[in-house]
């Protein structure tokens, strides 16, 4: 069974850091395109960070500068570094991953909670 677990999350004071990661368990995703993603209270989920198996690297526009979105192949794992964090960050961050373009597999998800 394949399985992404989000960890991470907390509540953490604007300007400051959190670093999320995304375990996957079942398969490997080290050739396929993960991404971090979040929707915050009302909200549609949105995109955040994508990167492909090639290694490609997208930015949602308000977290460019301030994000980084990168991978470990030996530990099947993906991460989001997140420095400079504004109230606005706050959302469920959710972990997902492709495989063969049309299988789509998300995580449950972590809170992060930007607050002072």
């Amino acid at each position: 069974q394949v399985k992404l677990t989000e960890s991470g999350g907390d509540l953490v004071q604007p300007g400051g850091s959190l670093r999320l990661s995304c375990v996957a368990s079942g398969r490997r995703f080290n050739n396929n395109f993960m991404g971090w993603y979040r929707q915050a209270p009302g909200k549609q989920r949105e995109y955040v960070a994508t990167m492909t198996g090639a290694g490609s690297i997208n930015y949602a526009d308000d977290v460019k500068g301030r994000f980084t979105i990168s991978r470990d192949h030996a530990k099947n794992t993906l991460y989001l570094q997140m420095n400079s964090v504004k109230p606005s960050d706050t959302a469920v961050y959710y972990c997902k991953g492709v495989v063969g373009g049309d299988l789509v597999y998300w995580g449950q998800g972590t809170q992060v909670t930007v607050s002072s």
